[in-house]
């Protein structure tokens, strides 16, 4: 049975959402400030946090960050609707998804479940199977034990940032809509595409020699991004890091 641990510190919300996790097969446990959240997480480690933006004590983005610090572990923060520059600040504190507030704990549901698969929960077709290497200019991919490197050193990617690298190494040269990533990546037919802004930035920091001036994700204008293993003829600016896109 899947831990989750539920930190926020307004009862009502923490009892609905355990009640539904619970009623969706996970054992839940429940957290009402930051700092008790990072001890609990760093001593037992849940299989993802659903972690509340305004906590008691520490708030959800240095939870997140110091949680983050320990390994990959899974983040879906809750965010007060509106508060775009907080969505954006939680991705970019490494939280995988986000839910806005007020939400309806069957979506919330759905998204834990959805971002367990992409952890790779053991039992789905990908990690009963071997898959060769994803591999393009300096860097490797194994889809299958979900590592990454670059140059042969270990890349800590979170779930989502690791699932785009995976789409951009399968499909090299393509220019890719963030709609059309949205989809394919995140699973989600509509949603707030600085989400997939705020990774592709992300990963682009973890990935490229210079992430102001990337040479490995593109960005096409108009369209959206491109990934390509050899650098551009030499001469050529493509830039892109600083784009709205």
């Amino acid at each position: 049975m899947k831990r989750v641990l539920v930190v926020d510190d307004d009862p009502t919300v923490s009892e609905v959402v355990a009640g539904y996790l619970d009623r969706a097969g996970f054992a839940v446990e429940m957290i009402a400030d930051g700092p008790t959240a990072v001890a609990r997480a760093t001593a037992q480690p849940p299989d993802l946090v659903v972690l509340d933006l305004m906590l008691p004590g520490m708030d959800g983005l240095e939870v997140c960050r110091r949680i983050r610090e320990q390994g990959p572990l899974p983040v879906i923060m809750l965010t007060a609707r509106g508060d775009e520059e907080d969505r954006i600040l939680g991705l970019e504190f490494g939280a995988d998804d986000y839910v806005t507030k007020p939400f309806s704990p069957r979506e919330l549901v759905l998204r834990v479940q959805s971002v367990l698969r992409r952890a790779g929960v053991p039992t789905t077709a990908r990690t009963a199977r071997s898959e060769p290497w994803l591999r393009a200019g300096p860097l490797s991919l194994d889809p299958a034990g979900r590592r990454a490197t670059r140059d042969g050193a270990e890349l800590a990617l979170t779930i989502r940032e690791f699932d785009l690298l995976e789409f951009f190494l399968r499909n090299p040269g393509r220019a890719t809509s963030r709609e059309e990533l949205m989809r394919r990546v995140w699973g989600w037919e509509f949603g707030d595409l600085s989400t997939v802004t705020v990774h592709v930035r992300r990963l682009r920091e973890k990935i490229e020699d210079d992430p102001a001036r990337p040479h490995l994700i593109s960005t096409v204008w108009g369209v959206g991004y491109r990934f390509d293993a050899a650098p551009p003829p030499e001469g050529t600016d493509e830039r892109g890091a600083h784009d709205d896109r």
